[in-house]
């Protein structure tokens, strides 16, 4: 369920390409036409115009790009211009370099299918000569191996999000009822008993299929009471803990998850353009009509007000293209 309004017939390739072109001739940009159209093209439409812009003028297309726009406008021009796999791999990669990494790298995988996923990590792979799983280990515990003990949220970090990355998860709707059963009281002892990163725990939430996870999270609360995300708020300040419940929320309801971080984001004080830019660059082909109906019931206002009304110029116009808002 996209929300991204992709033209059926668009002009082909080659004339995209020497459109945009146009768009970085003269004395200014046309920012306009740049919007009109990358925002209007598929992914596999996007991979086209770049082929073509590349035999046509001899540059990437990314590279006139960056000459061209500046800030926050530039920044969701070419992540959204990227392919899929590419834009995670790049958005991984910076997070090497953020605080806010292991919230990027939870994203990417629990929210990406399983062969998405897989694409990402030969994508990272072959541009970065090393593996996802290999950078997540090194940044999430890093030079904190050798103060354990004042760090040991930084551990328990790595022990959950390199399960996630590395596990291949069936995708099928089947499941198991007793086994989400017998899972779902496993969950309530290791809770119960505060062994939030027991390999049992983890193995269940990292391994197991979204529908599996699913059935077992509803055993879970018509079993104990409580739904698990809330019995994991036993410690509110604990960062496992808020990460652990991220990845399950982005496991089974997404759009309750991003309607979460673009609330968060427009909210405070001076909107965080960053995190605005990736949630809506990467799941504006994806799953952006029902994170808009979430926001909309979360906040009585609807996502397209609130970002018409926290941004502005162009990046405000890209932001409201993707999210298929129209004339605001």
């Amino acid at each position: 369920m996209a929300s991204l309004k992709v033209l059926n017939h668009p002009p082909s390739p080659s004339e995209d390409a020497e459109q945009l072109h146009k768009a970085f001739s003269g004395w200014g940009t046309n920012e306009q036409m740049i919007i009109d159209i990358l925002a209007y093209r598929s992914a596999a439409q996007r991979n086209s115009i770049r082929k073509a812009y590349k035999e046509a003028y001899g540059e990437d297309l990314l590279k006139s790009l960056e000459k061209e726009l500046t800030s926050d406008f530039e920044r969701i021009i070419l992540l959204f211009t990227l392919d899929p796999a590419e834009r995670d791999a790049c958005l991984a990669s910076q997070s090497t370099k953020s605080s806010s990494s292991n919230w990027i790298f939870m994203e990417i995988a629990c929210t990406r299918s399983a062969s998405a996923l897989l694409e990402v990590k030969k994508y990272y792979h072959s541009r970065y000569k090393k593996s996802l799983e290999e950078d997540i280990a090194h940044h999430t515990t890093g030079d904190y191996r050798k103060v354990y003990e004042a760090f040991a949220h930084i551990t328990c970090s790595v022990q959950l999000l390199f399960p996630l990355v590395s596990t291949f998860r069936y995708e099928g709707e089947e499941v198991d009822m007793s086994l989400a059963k017998s899972e779902a009281k496993i969950l309530h002892e290791k809770i119960k008993d505060k062994q939030y990163n027991d390999e049992e725990l983890i193995r269940i939430i990292s391994t197991r299929s979204k529908a599996q996870l699913n059935a077992t999270f509803n055993h879970y609360n018509s079993s104990f009471g409580n739904a698990i995300t809330k019995d994991l708020k036993a410690d509110p300040g604990d960062e496992f803990l808020k990460l652990l419940r991220a990845a399950i929320k982005c496991l089974t309801t997404p759009e309750q998850y991003y309607e979460k971080v673009l609330r968060l984001a427009i909210n405070k004080m001076g909107s965080d353009e960053k995190a605005l830019t990736r949630v809506v660059a990467t799941r504006a082909e994806v799953d952006m009509v029902r994170i808009k109906e979430a926001y909309q019931k979360r906040n009585s206002v609807s996502l397209e007000q609130a970002i018409a009304g926290d941004t502005s110029g162009d990046f405000k116009r890209m932001l409201l293209a993707l999210i298929g808002a129209g004339d605001i």
